[in-house]
Order: structure tokens, then sequence, then C-alpha cells
């Protein structure tokens, strides 16, 4: 086998590697190291391809209110254009240009390149706001942020005054938020534009016919904004992309001028496999190794699922290894996929050591969303994990379908970034001509029940009338609805209710985890609710390695109540604390926090692994409940969460926040009343069935209640809808628990699940044990006792 330094042009494929961005967490030994990074950094982008037309863009912009610009991917647009727009008087008055990102990871990654760009610390000048972490301050100028949290942030400023620029960044990726944010923002754009002709007709009475037909068009237009008080300077919007179809976001926004900037893109060779792979997993681990032992240099991206296939896949590549010749192992693994820690991400961007190879193990996030240095080769499994909502039924389901084409040629573009490259597309050619041309956009396969209810509290009565890029379908706008009514949210004529609607709209959650925390004060589990909401909210806290299955099956006993999941969660989170708690009361108080952080960061990390649980899961939920903060009060679980400030919208709501110790009972009675929509009953055979209300479809088996349809003719009048009277239990939707679960073997009679995961077969995950009859008890208005 071929070693690594026996290869010639390693010495200067390394010091290539050295010139892109790959050293974001360094700092400088001194100041002649932070003179020599900065003229680096300004070669950098003196050399990207949007350098030459930087005066262009900059009048483009002055000259259009919007304007969209398709720049190929390492043009650099994403870093570059917000700084142009700065430096050319675009933020005046204290004003904010913020670039809207559809992925937590490049948001942070890209905020932090910025940074330093612009030799500034992160959070002062350049900021970034995520959920769970917002670093920007009042002189915070360019930030950047997820389209979900601008949503949000319109709840509290529907006109969006800190803005003088809005850029939303990677549009073709059509996600629900991008697409329900532009249209926001066309409505914010001419709210704030007819705010300047009416103050304009305020002060000159005779202002001419055109302002005031003008001034007609805007209030049709922005009906949902309520009168402008005062006078907002217009907004410049900005839709920006890699690949993009230009001509439907242009037609969208009136004509809107849409200009080109070129990219660098090298010859990239595709290799496809002769047959289609049974397992791509299996594939794209013996394509690692083939590149690794027979290929020059260059580091390998791979594209795989989410995080359980990322994090499978690097323990499979380091038992490999271990199997190598001591020569042949310098290959390390960098992983990075949206939930994990922001300093683990920067891993990708760092290079790897001389004589050594870096494999990227990333989900989509690395099709566009983040330009990773010195990759040469790209592994294409041609799939990714999408919603799929079936609006009849009521489900959202989490599948796995085949990439389209564009996704696949951003993912083999990916190689040709430095240099000539190779893709590796683990399918047959003629499967890539059946791909579909572009992923269907998510607004028209997901349920939407979180964006009606963000519009709801935006002002927004007329759903359907809604500005939509795409419409989504009628049937799941009336779904979402409907699932919004009966979880207490709206009102008969679909206003929001007061006070939980309103109080569901202003927390950053889905609106059943809503319910949930809300519930919870009543029935004095709230403490172990937001633990169950965060440990929820990152991915796969347990892990089973292949060769070790049954000592981590064992391991995970010790956490696993008979009640479910939701219950084993908080019991792995309560037995992380009690171990950082019972390690400060051996040691002390310590003067050095980062020496305390270390410390306990690496005792939890060694636990993790004995334990078989997931430690960057773990620690992305501690970090949400500032688990490692020594100022954490004597119960070190106490859940706080600090940067969307979940826990002080609670405590605003005059909800108090009390702990059901032992009594789990409470706690599993809070979860039917909360997740009632998602439970399923055992069959004979040993099979769960879904209750929920169809069209046209009868019970299958004798139950002791029937599921009753009381959502109110008068919110859905105007939608000519079919009436819903007569609608029957759906009892087609056949489940199995999922095998992860610790009431997969138990076989229960009734539970309440969290999410519906279809693979080869329907499974329900995160479930928790219940009494069926709780169900007509705390949900009568979908339940009913028969007879």
């Amino acid at each position: 086998m071929p070693s690594m330094e026996q290869n010639g042009p390693r010495n200067t494929t390394q010091t290539r590697k050295q010139k892109p961005v790959l050293k974001l967490s360094n700092q400088p030994r001194c100041a002649a190291d932070a003179i020599s990074r900065r003229e680096i950094v300004k070669k950098q982008r003196e050399s990207l391809p949007i350098a030459s037309v930087k005066e262009r863009l900059v009048q483009e912009v002055k000259n259009h209110d919007v304007l969209i610009i398709v720049g190929e991917t390492g043009s650099g647009k994403t870093t570059q254009l917000p700084q142009f727009l700065f430096n050319a008087g675009f933020c005046p008055n204290g004003k904010v240009i913020g670039i809207t990102q559809p992925r937590r990871v490049a948001a942070v990654t890209v905020a932090k390149r910025v940074a330093e760009e612009c030799g500034v610390e992160l959070g002062l000048k350049v900021g970034y706001s995520i959920r769970f972490d917002d670093r920007t301050s009042s002189s915070t100028r360019i930030k950047y942020m997820t389209d979900g949290l601008l949503l949000r942030e319109a709840l509290l400023d529907p006109y969006l005054s800190r803005y003088s620029v809005i850029i939303v960044d990677e549009a073709h990726e059509r996600t629900v938020h991008t697409d329900v944010l532009l249209g926001l923002l066309k409505n914010v754009q001419r709210a704030r534009l007819k705010s300047v002709i009416d103050h304009a007709v305020v002060n000159n009475k005779k202002a001419s016919n055109g302002i005031t037909k003008e001034n007609e068009k805007g209030a049709e237009c922005t009906n949902f904004l309520k009168q402008c008080q005062r006078k907002f300077p217009p907004l410049k919007l900005i839709i920006m992309s890699a690949s993009l179809d230009a001509r439907l976001f242009s037609e969208y926004f009136g004509g809107a001028r849409a200009v080109h900037v070129e990219g660098r893109q090298h010859h990239v060779d595709i290799f496809y496999t002769l047959h289609a792979e049974t397992d791509y997993v299996d594939a794209a681990l013996i394509t690692i190794f083939q590149i690794h032992l027979e290929e020059g240099p260059g580091d390998i991206l791979v594209f795989l699922t989410g995080q359980e296939e990322i994090e499978g896949v690097e323990r499979l590549v380091q038992e490999q290894l271990q199997k190598l010749p001591e020569e042949s192992r310098k290959l390390l693994t960098a992983p990075i996929f949206s939930s994990l820690p922001s300093e683990q991400q920067m891993r990708v961007f760092m290079p790897a050591p001389a004589g050594h190879r870096k494999v990227i193990l990333a989900t989509n996030i690395a099709e566009t969303s983040v330009t990773i240095p010195g990759v040469k080769y790209v592994i294409d499994p041609g799939f990714i994990k999408a919603r799929s909502y079936n609006p009849v039924k009521g489900m959202e389901s989490l599948i796995i379908i085949p990439t389209s084409k564009a996704q696949a040629l951003q993912r083999s573009g990916r190689a040709g970034r430095e240099g000539p490259g190779k893709c590796f597309r683990l399918y047959p050619e003629s499967e890539f001509e059946k791909l579909e041309d572009s992923t269907k956009p998510e607004i028209k396969r997901c349920n939407l029940s979180n964006v009606i209810l963000q519009l709801k509290a935006l002002g927004v009565d007329d759903i359907i009338g809604f500005d939509f890029l795409e419409k989504p379908s009628r049937a799941a706008i009336q779904k979402s609805l409907e699932e919004l009514f009966l979880l207490g949210a709206l009102t008969d004529d679909c206003k929001l209710s007061d006070p939980v609607g309103h109080q569901m709209a202003r927390l950053p959650l889905d609106p059943i985890y809503s319910k949930a925390l809300i519930l919870a004060s009543q029935f004095k589990c709230l403490e172990e609710m937001l633990i169950a909401v965060s440990m929820l909210s990152v991915e796969s806290i347990f892990y089973n390695p292949r060769e070790k299955s049954e000592e981590a099956k064992t391991a995970k006993k010790c956490f696993a109540s008979p009640d479910g999941d939701h219950l084993t969660l908080i019991n792995v989170y309560r037995a992380a604390g009690e171990l950082l708690q019972k390690r400060r009361m051996e040691t002390g108080i310590e003067k050095n926090e980062k020496n305390i952080k270390g410390k306990n960061e690496k005792i939890l990390r060694k636990w993790c692994r004995e334990n078989f649980i997931n430690s960057r899961s773990l620690r992305h939920a501690c970090d949400i409940h500032r688990l490692f903060t020594p100022s954490s009060s004597s119960f070190p679980l106490e859940v706080i969460f600090h940067c969307s400030q979940i826990r002080g919208h609670v405590e605003q709501m005059g909800l108090p926040i009390s702990s059901c110790g032992d009594d789990t009972l409470q706690f599993r009675r809070c979860l039917a009343a909360s997740f009632f929509l998602n439970a399923a009953l055992k069959q004979p055979e040993g099979t769960y069935s879904l209750w929920r209300v169809g069209h046209g479809i009868q019970p299958s088996i004798e139950i002791p209640f029937h599921v009753m349809s009381r959502f109110p003719f008068s919110c859905i009048k105007t939608l000519k809808f079919a009436e819903m009277n007569g609608r029957a239990l759906a009892s087609g939707q056949v489940v199995q628990i999922h095998p992860t679960s610790v009431l997969h073997q138990s076989k229960v009679e009734c539970v309440i699940f969290d999410e519906l995961v279809q693979t080869s077969q329907k499974y329900i995950r995160n479930t928790t044990r219940i009494d069926y009859l709780w169900l007509a008890e705390l949900a009568p208005h979908y339940y009913a006792m028969q007879g």
C-alpha cells in the first residue's frame, strides 16, 4: 500500500492548502504573525472573483430596491458583498445589514470568517444570531442569522426597522422559512416605502397624483401590517444563491433586476458505479479507502444524510484504519452537521498535518452553504434526508430520498474549487438521468403549523391570500389550521387565542413543544419538560457500535425508564449533572474557570464513552442549559435556554417553574395532554395503529372511544373546503416502535410519540407509555368515549 509521504506532489499540495480559510480558531502568536495573517487574508479577498465587480454590484444595489445575484460557488458573494455595502455607507444611523442563511452552521462559520477579514472581535461590528446562540451587540452592523430567526425577529419589529439591507442567501434551497420570509420582506419593503410616501404627502399637500396612486397600491399590498406611525427608510433587498431560477424570483418581485457573478470552477471527472449499491454507507466506506490508498493528495468530502450516519461512518473509518500498516493510517476524520458545536465545526476548515489526508463527513450543508478548502475528491451516495408531509393523514415524517440533478451538480462541483478533481457517484449514470431537475420546495412537503402560527402572530389573517412565492396546497393549510385549533392556539374564527396562542407564538419551538411547556406548568413538571424539550432538540443521544452492541444495550438499561424515552433522556441529563456536581464537591472551587470547564468536559467525554452516549449531542443540550457554567444554581441542571431566553419567556408568561420530582405520572399525563395528536394503539399482532382523523377510512379494530371532528367551519369558510363531518379514524397507518426506543420490546398498550420516521418501514420515535383513557380525559375536544 502506498505511503502518503512517498507521493512527490504532497509537499506542493500542503503549501497550496495553507492559503484558504483554514485557521479560523488559531490566534496569532505575535504581532508579526498577526500582520502576516492579515496579508494572507487580504490577498485571499482580492483573488475572489467577486472582487473584480465590486463597484458594479454596489451601484446595482444603489439603483434597485430588489436585486437578484446569481453567484457561482466560490465567487465570494456571501462574505464580501456585506462588506462592500458597509464600506459604501449602507449602514447610516446605526442601521444593520442582515444576511440570512438556511442553516446555523453557515451563519456561524461565515460570521467568524468575516469578523477575521474585518479584523474585529466576533460580536462587535460583525456577529451572528441563531437559535440558542446570539453573538451580536449594539455595535453590530453586519449580522448573519438563520432565516427562521429573522422571521421571529419580525414578531417584535414587524417593519424590521433596524435593517437597511437584508440579503437572503442560499435562496435556491427553498426552505419553508426562506419562502415565507420572502413574502414577509415583500410586504415590509412596500410598507416602508409607503411610510416614506405618506410622510411626503403630509409634508407636501400638493403631492402629485402619481404619489397618491402609489400610496394606494402600497396600502393594498400591506394590509396585514398596521399603519406606520413614523417614517422608515426604504429597505434594500438582495436575493442571492449559487444556483437559482432567477426568472421565478424576478417575476415574484415584479421584474427585479438579476445579475450574474462568475465563480472559480476547475474540471471535475465524474465516476459512476456499474450497478446500484444496496448499502450506500458501506459503499462510501470502501470508496474512502480506495481514494486514500490509491489516489494522489487531496482531502475527501463525503455526503451523508444525517448525524447518525456521519458518526457511524466516522467510527467505521477509525476501526478500519487500525487494520492498516502504520504508514497508511494518516487519515483524519472531520464531521460537520447542523447540531455540531460551532468550535467542532471549525475543524473541517483546519489543514491536515503534513503527510496526512482529511476526510470530511457532511450533510448537504456542504453543497453550497459552506466552502471547505482542500477538497479534491467527492463521494456522493445520491441521497438526502427530507421531511415529507401527508395532509390527508396529518402526518409528517423524515424520509431518505434521492438527490436532485441540481444537488448532484453542486456536490460534484465541490471537488473543483481549487484545481481539477474527481467525484464518485455511488449509483449508475442511468439513475442520474432519472433524478428530478430540482428538489421540491419544502413548503410543499412539510407541516405548516409553525409557519402559520408565526404568520398569525404577525397579523396575517388570510393565510390563503398571503403572497407566497409558490403557494402550498390548500389541504396542507387546512390541516395545519386544524392542528393549531386542536392545540388551543386558534379561536373559532382563526385568530390567535388569548393567552395560549400568543404564548405559543412567542416560543421558538414547534407548536406541540410550546403547548407541552405551557401545560407543564399546570402539571407542575415544567423543569422536567424543559429538559426533555432540550434533549429532543439534539440528535441521537445514544449510539450503538456494531462490535459492542450488547455492551451498549446494557449501558442504556442503566438510564432506561420503564415509562419511555422522554424520561430516559431526562435520566441521562440528570446523571451527567450529578457527575459534574460530584466533581465540584470533590475538588472545591477553582479560580481558573477555563480549567473547570476543560476538566469537566474531559470527565464528561470519558463518562459518555463508558456509557455509549453521544458526547456531542449531550454537550449541545448541556450548552443550552449552561451545564458547564460555574455559576449554575445548586441544582446544576436548572434549565436555562439563555440565548433564546425561553426561560425568560416562560417567566414573563407568569408560569411557575417547578419539578414533579419522582412523580412521573404527572409528567406522562402532561405529555398525553400535549401530544394527543401523536397517539398510537397496540394491535393484536404487535404493531401499532395511529389515531388520526382521515377521510373515509373506517376503524379496523374495536376501541373504547372515537376521534371527533370539532374543527369550526367559521375558521375555514373562506377556503371552500369540503365539510369535515363524518370523518372516521384513520387506522390505515400501521407503524412500529423504533428499535432504539426503550419501549421497543415492551409492547405497551398505548403510547405517544415525538416523530414518525420512514425508512424500509414506518417507525415512531421517542415514545412514552400512557393510559389511553387519559386521552378522552385530557383532550375531550378530540376524543370522546363511546356510548
